[in-house]
């Protein structure tokens, strides 16, 4: 992989974020923008137990999915709480991801800001929470509806992989997926690494990007970005979500939930082993194509 250092700076101006970023479509790491939120210093994880220990959520583990798994299935459920206190103390392959934490304490949302000089087009009604425990792994993937993103660290260091959607066939996408056949987990750690490149060749070409998150690190992650995160210390953070400016954009989006989501779904009940055979050979005719 041809991989470079995601741009961090302190802040930047509007106008520049909007031309260099924004519009070429480049991540980019701004560090002060969430230390301008009482979330920075307010969060925490007794906090969040306190606010919402009782609610119920999904839990998952780092298994990557099957022929059988549905889309965005929980392996176990617990209290938020119960499940805080699992992933704070130490190592703990288990993650939350978008959890709408504001919907049940409304109050929340008066502890951050939207960065509208930035980007227009915010979905207010769904700023996200994620959570992971030391080791926890998000597999590669785009996000389903194709929105950019801005994702803040608030606890805990987390290891990003990047890449551009157009990677997608060097990194073997399963057709009517959002997902890759290959297994990033440890990419970084020739000892560790479950990454088989022997497998997976055309991953070696794919040109994308890594960075650390800190606390208070706030990444831009344009639309379509394939990404992959390993949590290095338990954390969490907080993904605030803009729809392309383009109706083009919106309308991909918009396939992608209502259309290619249920169409998989449907295949993966009726057909499930057809279906996943069929998908695995056209990703490495794909990918031998690239």
């Amino acid at each position: 992989m041809e991989l470079k250092p995601v741009i961090k700076v302190d802040s930047i101006r509007p106008e520049e974020f909007k031309n260099e970023f924004y519009n070429e479509m480049k991540p980019i790491v701004m560090t002060q923008l969430a230390k301008q939120w009482p979330a920075y210093e307010k969060w925490n994880w007794d906090y969040f137990k306190q606010v919402v220990g009782n609610v119920e959520v999904g839990v998952y583990n780092n298994v990557k999915s099957d022929a059988y798994t549905p889309i965005n299935k929980a392996d176990d459920y617990m209290k938020f709480g119960d499940y805080l206190d699992i992933v704070k103390t130490g190592p703990a392959e288990l993650r939350i991801f978008l959890f709408n934490l504001f919907q049940h304490a409304p109050d929340l949302v008066n502890d951050f800001g939207w960065p509208e000089d930035l980007m227009k087009g915010f979905v207010k009604k769904f700023p996200m929470l994620f959570v992971g425990g030391s080791g926890s792994v998000t597999h590669m993937h785009f996000d389903i509806d194709l929105s950019h993103i801005l994702h803040t660290q608030f606890a805990g260091r987390k290891r990003v992989l990047l890449f551009p959607f157009e990677e997608q066939h060097k990194l073997y996408r399963k057709p009517w997926e959002v997902l890759s056949f290959a297994n990033f987990e440890n990419y970084f750690d020739p000892k560790k690494s479950k990454l088989d490149l022997d497998k997976f060749p055309e991953v070696a070409k794919a040109r994308g990007y890594e960075v650390i998150l800190e606390h208070g690190d706030t990444l831009f992650m344009p639309a379509g970005y394939w990404h992959h995160m390993e949590y290095i210390d338990s954390g969490f953070a907080m993904s605030l979500r803009a729809l392309q400016s383009s109706v083009v954009g919106k309308l991909k989006g918009a396939w992608n939930l209502f259309g290619m989501r249920n169409i998989d779904t449907l295949m993966k009940k009726t057909a499930p082993e057809w279906w996943y055979n069929y998908k695995k050979e056209k990703t490495f005719e794909f990918a031998n194509a690239s």
